[in-house]
């Protein structure tokens, strides 16, 4: 595979001026932004049309929803698999937490192939390990759970091909506040594929009987959204929307690029709340549906579920709840980051925290209300999402706007890894492993497992706290990065030479104003 900067062909594609290569102290900020200063003044041909780049996004919403439908298919049926392997809450969170592990795991290295190859071949090729092994999965047999647990482990392997690279596209497609809106389009599917995940996984299992079936509609509409992919997705050259077409080249080694993306405090420290966001939203997606089930079960409104197919209400409700608040949520998040940016010049993290904050009474009252009444569980599980949904579209354009399109990929690589890792990787299977451990204490009651499963999940609303407290911290260093950038910029000379003091003297990038 040889290193490529855009689908265009060579006579066709502008020239890259700006280069960023190893030599000496471009520190950390807001470069995406800055860029546009750095571009020539008179208007040029992009390299990408506004027709076209607004096709590109819309297949790339399109494969970002089945990516979250696929993934959340396995929790709307969870009752059903337990029931079918007979396994106990801790066993059943290891499906979600060895997929995680997989995704996470390999997400460096795509970020690493991101910023240097073809982006457009990396994900066609993900997406087609994701698509043989999620149809793979819904094959398996009574007597081949850990079969089911090895292919949910390689279905991570095209998830972190796509969810790597496919927002830095985005980030060279559009730029300022268009960006801005393009980005919240597209993490809206976040919740949006999550919700539909619960919905239609529920619906196929009690349409057909067997809950297989519910693992077998995203791959195939997974292969209409790789055609379009492969026919209608542009690669456009790294740093486009910011030069005007004529792109940014690098010439850094990863351990250059892992060292100046440390550097960044708000990036840092972001990347902190998004991983107590993630752990957070993993638990309550994996068992919030089951427990409510439960609940209902200690009411005496429904029976205990004994052999599939069990009530897939809960997982409609969740799912609906799921994809109004994502929605929702991600525009307000998306629209008081905008509104924001010219008053609050650290807005963007002031809003993910409040988010977080905000969150965690509703999801204390959510635990505890609901052995006495769903309705009312589910309506602060309502406001309760509505808050984290808020952090969606708001922390990725942070990550685009504090790092510099050549190591953008990276960035995102880093974030997944660390964020999954400590999130959503291990929350399911650590929830279950706490709800069993507590379970064992006493005779196995329905109305033990519910309280056990309760009792676990008050780990979620201390993960919320600390997570706001880590956007707090963002919100002190986010306007220094971007002030130290637009220093770099106001004081590049005629040479070319970025000033020597800055606030850190990492990491060595330069710019070079030369054609190349």
């Amino acid at each position: 595979m040889r290193p490529e900067e855009s689908a265009t062909s060579p006579q066709d594609r502008p020239t890259p001026r700006w280069s960023l290569s190893s030599s000496s102290g471009l520190n950390y900020g807001s470069y995406a932004n800055s860029l546009a200063s750095l571009a020539p003044l008179t208007v040029e041909r992009p390299a990408i049309s506004q027709k076209r780049a607004y096709v590109a996004i819309a297949v790339l919403c399109y494969i970002n929803l089945l990516n979250y439908m696929e993934r959340y298919t396995i929790a709307s049926v969870l009752s059903n698999i337990q029931r079918f392997f007979n396994i106990h809450d801790s066993t059943a969170g290891l499906l979600q937490t060895v997929f995680i592990f997989s995704f996470l795991l390999l997400a460096p290295l795509f970020g690493y192939l991101g910023d240097r190859y073809n982006r457009k071949y990396i994900i066609i090729a993900g997406l087609n390990v994701w698509l043989v092994t999620a149809a793979g999965s819904s094959l398996v047999t009574e007597s081949s759970f850990w079969l089911l647990v090895l292919l949910r482990a390689l279905v991570g392997v095209g998830e972190a091909a796509y969810s790597t690279i496919a927002p830095t596209i985005i980030g060279d497609l559009f730029t300022g506040g268009q960006r801005s809106i393009m980005i919240c389009v597209f993490y809206i599917f976040i919740p949006v594929g999550s919700g539909l995940g619960y919905i239609v996984g529920a619906g196929c299992a009690k349409l057909t009987g067997d809950w297989h079936w519910a693992l077998r509609v995203t791959p195939i509409l997974g292969l209409v959204g790789l055609f379009l992919l492969a026919f209608l997705c542009p690669n456009p050259t790294r740093g486009a929307a910011e030069t005007h077409g004529e792109g940014v080249t690098g010439r850094s080694s990863y351990k250059e690029d892992v060292k100046y993306i440390l550097k960044i405090k708000s990036y840092v420290w972001s990347s902190l709340g998004v991983t107590a966001l993630a752990f957070l939203t993993g638990a309550l997606a994996f068992w919030m549906p089951t427990f409510l089930s439960r609940a209902q079960v200690t009411q005496g409104i429904r029976p205990p579920c004994i052999k599939a197919p069990c009530d897939p209400t809960d997982s409609y409700i969740f799912g609906a709840v799921t994809v109004v608040t994502g929605i929702v949520g991600a525009s307000l998040g998306s629209g008081l980051s905008r509104w924001l940016r010219n008053k609050v010049p650290n807005g963007d993290p002031l809003i993910c925290a409040t988010g977080m904050l905000g969150s965690v009474p509703c999801l204390f009252i959510t635990i505890f209300v609901a052995s006495e009444s769903i309705a009312a569980s589910y309506v602060f599980i309502f406001f309760g999402e509505l808050l984290l949904s808020l952090n969606w579209a708001v922390i990725a354009d942070i990550l685009l706007y504090v790092v510099i399109p050549t190591r953008r990929a990276t960035a995102e690589a880093l974030q997944i890894t660390f964020g999954h890792l400590l999130g959503d990787a291990i929350s399911p299977y650590l929830i279950g492993m706490i709800s069993d451990a507590i379970r064992k204490t006493k005779p196995e009651t329905h109305e033990w497992s519910f309280q056990s499963l309760k009792y676990s999940l008050l780990i979620c609303p201390c993960v919320g706290i600390l997570g706001g407290v880590f956007f707090l911290m963002s919100s002190r260093y986010i306007s220094e990065d971007r002030k130290a950038v637009q220093q770099l910029t106001e004081q590049t000379g005629n040479d070319g030479a970025p000033p020597q003091q800055l606030p850190a003297p990492e990491p060595p990038m330069a710019l070079d104003k030369s054609n190349k």
